[in-house]
């Protein structure tokens, strides 16, 4: 996810998380958490590519386990991290492109995700990052690791079949591509956007099926108008245009993640609610702990020095939650995949 400041409509590059314990649920026969999209997922590939969307320095990851910037879009872990540790799986999920892979690291999941980048290819070549769709090039590559350290053609199908795939997609085509080129806006409405978006996550699914995946978890977008780039020029109110888009397209996404179960037998696919969560919170900020719910921790014009403590804020920077936000949404996402795939 990428954002400017002057709207909401320009730039969404910065992923968010929070660094609180999660309760840890067995993870069944879950044997890893494998992750595609956003910034949302993104735990650094982006530090290796020659583009301007990644956040591999302070004050980005002030709070995370070593306490310095990996590449994550947050002051500390983000959801990758964050469900694979209430699976039971590992507290920390690395980059698939990081030279530190370790086999472990493979056997139990990895990110493929790309900060900025989306379902529309456009997307990911106006930030220079990874198209959603070029994600299945590394996966393909990682499948091939994976049967090099298990020996055994079998246990590495086993795997990728009960692997969970955690997927962010769409933020970005909504946020940055549709609503500021014109190459999209003038060619098509945002209703035939949205249909065109769900047409490629369908298409995305499908590959990942036919690579041997199973188990999809699916999120839809965050309330985008509420994100600070955007309600901050509006003095913290929501921009409920944005909003009704974010809305507009999750309405479709929940649709056809139903239609994906008939589709694509022997698999399983669930619906991520990230918006309503996220909006309670921004809402009744109280109710949860928090005491700004619209302003930044970090990295806006109007917060350039980062703020004392995180965990009081909603958000870390323009466009991305902080690790606490996450941290308190997340528990009712990992039941949600223990209740389904477990």
């Amino acid at each position: 996810m990428h954002l400017e400041m002057n709207s909401l409509f320009i730039q969404t590059t910065i992923v968010l998380v929070s660094f609180i314990s999660v309760s840890i649920v067995h993870a069944g026969n879950i044997p890893a958490v494998i992750a595609f999209g956003d910034s949302i997922l993104d735990t650094g590939n982006n530090n290796y590519l020659m583009t301007l969307a990644k956040v591999n320095f302070y004050p980005y990851g002030r709070d995370f386990v070593t306490r310095r910037a990996t590449g994550r879009f947050c002051n500390g872990r983000i959801p990758t991290d964050l469900i694979a540790e209430g699976l039971g799986i590992k507290n920390i999920v690395p980059a698939y492109r990081s030279p530190y892979l370790q086999p472990n690291d493979i056997l139990t999941g990895v990110s493929f995700a790309s900060g900025g980048s989306g379902l529309d290819p456009l997307t990911a070549r106006l930030q220079g990052v990874i198209w959603v769709s070029d994600q299945l090039n590394d996966f393909k590559a990682y499948i091939a690791k994976l049967n090099s350290i298990t020996g055994d053609e079998e246990k590495t199908r086993s795997i990728i079949s009960n692997a969970v795939y955690v997927i962010s997609a769409g933020n970005n085509d909504i946020a940055i591509t549709y609503f500021s080129n014109p190459a999209r806006n003038t060619r098509y409405t945002i209703f035939s956007y949205t249909d065109l978006m769900i047409s490629w996550t369908q298409s995305f699914i499908q590959e990942l099926y036919n690579l041997g995946a199973r188990k999809f978890a699916i999120m839809g977008t965050l309330p985008l108008g509420c994100l600070p780039g955007a309600s901050n020029a509006l003095g913290g109110l929501c921009l409920e245009p944005a909003n009704g888009v974010a809305r507009l397209f999750n309405q479709k996404l929940a649709t056809e993640v139903n239609n994906l179960n008939s589709m694509l037998p022997g698999s399983r696919s669930i619906y991520i609610d990230m918006y309503n969560p996220l909006y309670e919170l921004i809402k009744n900020p109280m109710g949860s702990g928090f005491t700004s719910p619209t302003r930044p921790c970090c990295c806006a014009p109007a917060a350039p020095v980062p703020c004392l403590d995180a965990s009081r804020y909603v958000f870390w920077d323009i466009a991305h939650p902080s690790e606490r936000a996450y941290q308190t949404i997340i528990p009712q996402i990992i039941q949600q995949i223990q209740q389904n795939f477990a």
